[in-house]
Parts: C-alpha cells; sequence; structure tokens
C-alpha cells in the first residue's frame, strides 16, 4: 500500500535578497532588503519607482547562452531554482517517475509587453518567432523537463498570488494518488515591467514610497500604504516518504497539510470577513490532522496593503483564538517585495528553514503598531525560536486561497 506521507528532499531560491536557498535565507535573517530602484527599464516618469528585483543575476551563468537567449526572464528564475533543489535532492529517481508542477500569475508578460513595444514603434509585424512559446506559462516547465529529463507529469498552475503555494499542494495529490514518486514543485514569477506598474499603481495597490525604498515594504504596521511588486523563483522536490526512503535521501521536512479556497466574493478586494482565508486554514489544519493550538509559526501573506494586512490578522484571530498572539508571525515580503507566484514556494522555503535553523525572520519596518493589526509579527529582529510545525498563507487576486502546514520529519 502506498505510504501516504509527503516529504521535502531539495530547495532552490532565486529572490531579490539573494540566489541560492543559503543566500536568500542568511538574508532574510540579517534583517536586509532586497528593495531599491528599479533597474529593468527606464522609470524615470513612472508613478512607482521601486521594486525587489534579483540582483546580479547573468542567466549565462546558470544556463547555456543559447537557452538563455531562448527564454523569458520568468522562466530563468524557474530553470535556476528547480536545478538548485535537484541538486540539493540529489534526485536518482527514474524520469517517468518525476513530475513537475509549475506556479506563475503572469507567465511571460516581460515578453509580450517588449513584442508589443516593437510591434507599436515599427508599425509593422515583425517579431521574433520565440515570443509565443516565451509568453506560455507552461514552457517554463517544458524547459525544466527538457533540461533535467523528466518525463512524468507535468502541470502549469495560475492562481494569482497563491500560483506557487498552489503548485506545491498539486504536487502532492499527484503523489498521494501514485502518479509520481518525486514531484518538483517550481514558483516563478518576472512581473516588473511598465504595463504591471502602471496598472498597478492606477488601482492604488502598490506604494508609491519611492524615498524609501527599504521602508517601502512594511506589512501590518499602521504607515503601510500598498505592495512593493517583486521578482524571482522557488523550487522544492517533493517525494513519497516511500520513495525517499528507498533512496536514503536527506528529508528537509514533511509537507503535512494544504489547503485551497475561494472567497467568492471581489475580484482584488478580501472578503472582509476573511471567510476564505479561514475556510483555507482550517482546511489545512484539517489535512494535516492538527489543532491550531500546534501550530507554532506562520509565514503570513503580509502584502502590505491597508485591507490586506488587517483582515489577514483578523483571520488568523479567529482560526487560532486566544493563541493568536502566542504565535510569531513574519512577514517576509517586507524584504523580498511581493514575489506573486514566486512568493509561495520562497515562503515555504523560509519556514523549512525556520524549522531546520531554529531562527524567525523578522517583519521589516513594523514600526508604528496599527490597533487592528496587533499579533506578534517578530518586529525588525530574527529570533531565535524552536519550531516543530509551521504555516505558509498565499491569498490572491480573485480571492484564492491557499495555505501549507511543514513539520519537522519524524
Amino acid at each position: 500500500m502506498l505510504n501516504n506521507r509527503v516529504v521535502i528532499t531539495g530547495m532552490g531560491a532565486i529572490t531579490p535578497v539573494g540566489i541560492g536557498v543559503h543566500s536568500y535565507w542568511e538574508n532574510l535573517i540579517k534583517g536586509h532588503s532586497g528593495i531599491a530602484p528599479i533597474t529593468r527599464f527606464d522609470a524615470g516618469e513612472a508613478p512607482v519607482k521601486i521594486a525587489g528585483e534579483v540582483k546580479n543575476f547573468t542567466p549565462a551563468d546558470f544556463m547555456t547562452k543559447k537557452l538563455a537567449g531562448q527564454t523569458d526572464i520568468f522562466a530563468q528564475f524557474a530553470l535556476v531554482a528547480a536545478a538548485e533543489a535537484i541538486k540539493n535532492s540529489k534526485l536518482n529517481v527514474a524520469p517517468e517517475r518525476i513530475g513537475i508542477v509549475l506556479g506563475t500569475a503572469l507567465s511571460g508578460i516581460s515578453t509580450s509587453t517588449d513584442a508589443q513595444d516593437q510591434l507599436t514603434n515599427t508599425g509593422g509585424y515583425r517579431v521574433s518567432p520565440r515570443v509565443v512559446p516565451n509568453i506560455l506559462g507552461n514552457i517554463a516547465a517544458a524547459h525544466i523537463g527538457i533540461v533535467n529529463d523528466l518525463r512524468g507529469p507535468s502541470l502549469t498552475v495560475t492562481t494569482a498570488c497563491s500560483s506557487g503555494a498552489d503548485a506545491i499542494g498539486i504536487a502532492s495529490m499527484m503523489l498521494k494518488m501514485g502518479q509520481a514518486d518525486a514531484v518538483v514543485a517550481v514558483g516563478a514569477e518576472a512581473p516588473i515591467c511598465r504595463l504591471m506598474i502602471g496598472s498597478l499603481a492606477a488601482s492604488r495597490a502598490l506604494t508609491q514610497n519611492n524615498e524609501e525604498p527599504e521602508k517601502a515594504s512594511r506589512p501590518f504596521d499602521f504607515k503601510r500604504d500598498g505592495f512593493v511588486m517583486g521578482e524571482g523563483g522557488g523550487a522544492l522536490v517533493l517525494e513519497t516518504l516511500d520513495s525517499a526512503q528507498k533512496r536514503d535521501a536527506d528529508i528537509l521536512a514533511e509537507l503535512l497539510g494544504y489547503g485551497n479556497s475561494s472567497d467568492a466574493y471581489h475580484i482584488t478586494a478580501p472578503h472582509p470577513k476573511g471567510r476564505g482565508e479561514i475556510t483555507c486554514m482550517e482546511k489545512a489544519l484539517a489535512q494535516a490532522g492538527l489543532s491550531p493550538s500546534q501550530v507554532e509559526h506562520i509565514n503570513a501573506h503580509g502584502t502590505s496593503t491597508s485591507k490586506g494586512d488587517r483582515v489577514e490578522t483578523q483571520s488568523l484571530k479567529i482560526i487560532f483564538g486566544q493563541d493568536a498572539k502566542n504565535i510569531p508571525v513574519s512577514a517576509t515580503k517586507s524584504a523580498t517585495g511581493h514575489m506573486m507566484g514566486a512568493g509561495g514556494v520562497t515562503e515555504l522555503i523560509a519556514c523549512i528553514q525556520v524549522i531546520r535553523e531554529g531562527m524567525l525572520p523578522p517583519t521589516l519596518n513594523y514600526e508604528v503598531p496599527d490597533p487592528h493589526c496587533d499579533l506578534d509579527y517578530v518586529p525588525n529582529q530574527a529570533r531565535r525560536a524552536n519550531i516543530s510545525i509551521a504555516m505558509s498563507n498565499c491569498f490572491g487576486f480573485g480571492g484564492q486561497n491557499a495555505s501549507l502546514i511543514v513539520g519537522k520529519y519524524k
């Protein structure tokens, strides 16, 4: 009979605060911010001039020049994160039994906008034949499969800012159904372009604190005024416990629970009473077979928007009751910005590292308490803690909600 336990044997990350899991984690703990003036394009006339860009990223350092020239930057982030996770896992499962699930909200939006600019500026129809493949979200998973000879099931999921977390959840389903022995779950996003800046600024979702980039993302702080866009990639190798034990893999953590729900309320705003968020966390706890009191740490969605942070705090209080104020809550988007589809994976990596390293990453820029946001947000300084079980939340446009729970492997 198939063992229903799902474990994590590899991790990879490429983020605004560091490339590689070690660099990402070290800089989170040190309280470094990855938010700075935009360099991807000339943002001189833009209302928002800051973002969480991946620094010092040269694609040819990680892949062939030919592949780098044929891929959108979001796919490059996916490839780099997946390569680290696979190497970290020492994955040697039969190729037909290794699947891929990739989550992305916007896939090749940079390629789309660049191609449209070219057409508009030339007045013609001549663009690269690679435009269409680079736009498609599933092509990033295809590249991962081709480069690593992974021949199992391959899926791409797009559930806005929950995409990465849902990729992990779907990967676990795939394993429990016996469709694969190992799955590379990836989240990747490269949304920093004029179109996204313009649209999100017009909707007043982004902070316009251009003068102090490092202080611009301030989840749960009274002076928060919008999120900061980020980019990057994250990857996990998930395996059935049977598979990991057979090959004597180093098990980093166990995936205990996954919950998904819809607000069924509004395209961009969370339900004012957090009903979808509450349902989502309840489902994750039920699948894990845990009571709320057993969760010892939470990596919050915590984007730094006025309404979103308030509703998430309210939802946590309903789920965890009187224990809510005793659970340390980190909002790592304060350091990385909102990595959208990639954040669900990199933030779960942070939870795994909390369990393994015994340190809680800080919520940066929490300076002025908000009476509506009154939990323990691990303000500004990392903190030592002995944590065995942690939850990560991701809530996206369209009322998409995903919660994941990881635990120390026993």
